[in-house]
């Protein structure tokens, strides 16, 4: 299992989302610079969380972005499956094993059963309020070129 940049982008976008939340929406503009990603990507993105009902968007002058429901709520496996789609680690796996033509004498199909548990265990267990905590804690806040600009100065 290999996690795209779509994934990975979608997690910083939620992450920023709960780090400057005011109540007030976020400009996504905004947002594309802190993370130093292009604002097409990021449009790509947010098209992604909004259509998983994650994020809701803002119309108008003050429009933007804001969380759908407090970060608490929220797991790393949510955001990655919204991005990603399953998070299995292969392809018989996907949704429904029994679909698998092998799935009934597969020797090691309870092996991969066991790694998608455990996977899918872990991503369940990290919420989008704890990513935030540790990107403030550790202050993690910006992309790295925005640390490296900063480490110039």
């Amino acid at each position: 299992m290999k996690v795209s940049t779509k994934g990975r982008y979608a997690l910083r976008t939620m992450i920023d989302l709960t780090v400057n939340e005011t109540g007030n929406p976020i400009p996504l503009k905004d947002i594309a610079n802190r993370q130093n990603i292009s604002l097409k990507y990021m449009e790509q993105i947010i098209s992604l969380l909004i259509k998983a009902k994650l994020v809701k968007s803002v119309r108008g002058n003050n429009g933007g972005y804001l969380l759908a429901k407090p970060s608490m709520q929220y797991t790393a496996g949510d955001i990655l499956r919204a991005a990603e789609g399953d998070m299995a680690p292969i392809a018989c796996i996907e949704n429904d094993h029994s679909k698998c033509k092998r799935a009934d004498y597969c020797s090691v199909l309870p092996f991969w059963l066991g790694l998608n548990k455990v996977i899918n265990g872990y991503l369940d267990s990290v919420t989008l309020s704890e990513l935030a905590r540790q990107a403030k804690e550790t202050n993690k806040l910006f992309s790295c070129k925005q640390h490296e600009e900063k480490a110039k100065n």
